[in-house]
C-alpha cells in the first residue's frame, strides 16, 4: 500500500492521538488543580484533627475523624424536624466543607406534659468529662478526651426549671430531664359588682 493510500487512515489516527494527547494533558491540568485544592484544604484543618505516628521508615500522618449526618423526627405538630450533626457543614465557599474541632453529637429532644427531655449520644467519654451547662431556653453540652471532643448547643422548646435539671450518662448516651416551668398568671379578670 502507497503512502497515498494509506494516508486518509493515518490523518484519522493522527487525528485521534492528537485528540488523546490534548484530553491527556487536560487531565494532568485538573490533577495538579485537585492537588493544589487538597493542600490548600489539609492546611485549613483544626490541628487536633491531624496525627502523626511515627513508623520505620518514616512518619504517617492520619486525618480525622470526620463526622456528618442528620436524624429527621416528626414533631409534636406532625411535622418533620431535620437536625444535623458532626464536625463537618457543607458550605457554599471555597473548599465547600466547614470543618470544626469539635463535633456536634446526635441530639433528640422530646417535650412531654411536664418535661423537656434531651437525649445525645456522646460515646467514648466518661461522666466526669461531659460538662453541662443550662439557662431556660437553652442547653450546652460539652465533653472532651485527647481523642474525641463534643459540643453543642441545644435550643429548648419551652422554658425550663433550670433547679429540676436531672442527667445520666450510661453507655454513650446522655440524657438530660427538665421540669417545663409554670406559667406566670399575669391576673385575673376581677367583676366590679
Amino acid at each position: 500500500m502507497s503512502f497515498w493510500e494509506d494516508f486518509p487512515r493515518r490523518r484519522r489516527f493522527t487525528s485521534f492521538l492528537r485528540w488523546f494527547l490534548e484530553d491527556l494533558e487536560r487531565m494532568e491540568e485538573e490533577m495538579e488543580r485537585l492537588s493544589e485544592e487538597f493542600e490548600e484544604y489539609f492546611e485549613k484543618l483544626p490541628k487536633d484533627l491531624i496525627k502523626e505516628k511515627k513508623i520505620p521508615g518514616g512518619v504517617i500522618r492520619e486525618y480525622g475523624p470526620f463526622v456528618y449526618g442528620y436524624s429527621m423526627t416528626i414533631g409534636p405538630d406532625g411535622k418533620p424536624i431535620i437536625r444535623e450533626f458532626g464536625n463537618i457543614r457543607p458550605s457554599t465557599k471555597k473548599p465547600y466543607v466547614d470543618i470544626k474541632g469539635e463535633r456536634e453529637p446526635l441530639i433528640d429532644v422530646f417535650s412531654t406534659n411536664g418535661e423537656i427531655r434531651v437525649i445525645a449520644e456522646i460515646p467514648g467519654v466518661e461522666k466526669d468529662q461531659i460538662k453541662l451547662n443550662a439557662t431556660e431556653k437553652k442547653l450546652t453540652i460539652k465533653a472532651e478526651t485527647e481523642s474525641r471532643k463534643y459540643y453543642k448547643e441545644v435550643d429548648l422548646p419551652e422554658e425550663v426549671d433550670i433547679d429540676s435539671a436531672k442527667s445520666t450518662y450510661k453507655n454513650g448516651v446522655l440524657e438530660v430531664i427538665f421540669k417545663k416551668k409554670k406559667e406566670k398568671v399575669e391576673g385575673k379578670s376581677i367583676k366590679v359588682e
